[in-house]
């Protein structure tokens, strides 16, 4: 083999290789916000396994099946909302409740639930026995967020008025360094990981008051798209490959092989946290593993449920200044300002559940702008995409 065919050769291999890489002029280009949180930061675990190539025009090996570029853009949670709610992005990672005021002016779907915090979230406290104790007491976090919205449900099942505890808004990460710091002013905290594992290794004192065990199922960690996302050319391939790279992670998670490994590079993508940590944090972390287990959720009574005391809360505490409209199932069949739609689950399975998502006639209590309510109903039909 002569030098100048080894030339042509090595040149023709690289070629290619950049072909690969680089995506062609037109591949659909997606953007997906992600920030820190044990559910989301598998979008960074997907980056280092090369499932996305997060950066522009770059593709890794689902996006070149999936004939798509996605782009990631890791930030800081409140920054993800706004970017979302601004249209800055097309998709992000939210929690249900926080969907709710982009989504009065971006009609919004969830098209994957990434887990639900099951002792992810907790009421921190220090000299405090019961609930019942913090009756004229003080406690921080952050104001309409998911903590006030535990706070409040936890304060609600005691029967005990939310007027009987002072709650002071502030950044769950400041409120965390206070109580570590022996801030005797600070008793009571509603924060989430890490800052809770950060807490109690600190404090030796400070103790669980009670956590997201108490409502299971109601803080949803999800990938939220914009209809209008969806809507363009390659919006359906961008939410399966989405999902599919979500899952890709979740078999190395629950592989016992590879399982050790996984949470570790999902610990490097969130606060860096080391192994035996990151175990902690992921029994706080109900991580949902399979996408009929996702198509379940989606599907189930309780969410429905679920979303009506999110939405009741958003507008008690004016997350919300006006009620949107829930929808559960594909665009054509509840349409809505928000929409949990299992479709995208159920294709990419290839329809194993062909007969479902449906709506069943349901009475839904609406706020009126007069404070009075009325009865608006949604009609059974069989969901097509």
């Amino acid at each position: 083999m002569n030098r100048m065919f080894k030339t042509v050769l090595f040149l023709g291999i690289m070629l290619a290789v950049s072909m690969l890489q680089a995506a062609p002029a037109k591949v659909p280009a997606f953007t997906l916000a992600w920030s820190e949180w044990p559910g989301w930061s598998v979008f960074g675990v997907a980056h280092e396994l090369k499932l996305i190539d997060g950066a522009v025009g770059k593709l890794g090996s689902l996006e070149v099946q999936y004939n798509i570029d996605i782009v990631l853009k890791e930030m800081d949670y409140d920054p993800c909302i706004t970017a979302y709610g601004s249209s800055q992005v097309d998709a992000a990672c939210l929690t249900n409740m926080d969907t709710l005021p982009g989504c009065l002016g971006r009609k919004s779907v969830a098209i994957l639930p990434n887990d639900t915090s099951f002792g992810g979230d907790m009421c921190i406290v220090v000299g405090i026995d019961k609930l019942e104790d913090l009756k004229g007491k003080t406690v921080y976090g952050l104001e309409k967020s998911v903590s006030q919205y535990l706070f409040s449900r936890n304060l609600e099942m005691k029967n005990i008025p939310e007027t009987d505890v002072k709650w002071i808004n502030m950044d769950p990460g400041a409120a965390a360094l206070a109580m570590q710091q022996s801030n005797p002013d600070y008793k009571a905290i509603v924060v989430w990981n890490p800052f809770c594992l950060q807490t109690l290794n600190t404090r030796k004192d400070a103790k669980v008051l009670f956590d997201s065990t108490t409502i299971p199922g109601e803080i949803i960690d999800l990938v939220v798209v914009g209809q209008d996302a969806l809507d363009r050319d390659g919006g359906d391939r961008f939410a399966q490959a989405v999902i599919d790279a979500y899952y890709k992670v979740m078999e190395k998670l629950e592989n016992k092989d590879t399982a050790d490994k996984t949470l570790i590079m999902i610990g490097e993508k969130f606060s860096n946290l080391k192994l035996e940590e990151m175990k902690k944090v992921k029994t706080g972390t109900k991580y949902i593993t399979t996408a009929k287990e996702a198509y379940d959720f989606f599907t189930s009574e309780k969410i429905k449920e679920t979303m009506d005391k999110v939405v009741n809360f958003s507008l008690s505490h004016q997350v919300v200044d006006k009620k949107p409209v829930i929808g559960f199932g594909t665009k054509k069949v509840a349409p809505a300002d928000f929409r949990f739609d299992p479709s995208y689950l159920a294709k990419f399975t290839g329809n194993l559940w062909p007969t479902a998502p449906t709506i069943t006639t349901t009475e839904v209590k609406a706020v009126t702008g007069t404070g009075e309510t009325g009865t608006t109903k949604t009609t059974a039909e069989t969901a097509t995409h």
